[in-house]
């Protein structure tokens, strides 16, 4: 194998590598904001976010409704509006299909379609669609193991009424 072969198989694998840690990122913040939360003992939300992060709210329904938001702590905060023990949602669950992750280095941007199903505490309920376009960049502290959130974009396209069936026994 000549020098520029290997050169180019091991920008592919840490290209590969990078796309999973992307996956991972995202999954867990996901995973974090859905209610009932099933979190793992010390994670936390803004362990997700570069330093330098923005989280904002695209299009006629999330620019007004979230604005743009700068550092963990900002995005945090806001998020946890919606999370227990806050009385927001009932149930949430979130999906994400569509994917598509470019990898450039020591940059990576993510989309994806996102579905989010929820139930409210005051028993309403609705399907809500929207489009999320992220950035992301390796945490220094692990050689680029991690992926963090560093520009995350979310823009709603419809939302539809629906109706939860809530599991017996299961608490927020």
């Amino acid at each position: 194998m000549t020098d520029a072969a290997f050169d180019a198989l091991l920008a592919r694998v840490n290209a590969l590598e990078a796309q999973n840690a992307v996956r991972k990122t995202i999954a867990r913040y996901m995973a974090l904001c859905d209610v009932p939360v099933r979190a793992l003992e010390g994670e936390a939300l803004a362990a997700l976010f570069a330093e330098d992060a923005i989280w904002e709210g695209i299009g006629p329904q999330y620019a007004n409704k979230f604005g743009r938001l700068e550092g963990p702590a900002q995005i945090v905060a806001m998020l946890q509006r919606y999370l227990p023990p806050t009385p927001h949602f009932a149930t949430n669950v979130h999906f994400l299909t569509a994917e598509h992750i470019e990898v450039n280095g020591d940059t990576a941007k993510g989309r994806w379609i996102m579905l989010q199903a929820s139930g409210y505490v005051d028993a309403k309920a609705e399907l809500i669609a929207a489009r999320l376009e992220v950035d992301f960049v390796p945490a220094a502290h692990d050689a680029g193991t991690t992926w963090l959130i560093r520009h995350f974009r979310t823009e709603r396209l419809f939302d539809a009424p629906w109706q939860v069936n809530p599991a017996q026994g299961v608490s927020a």
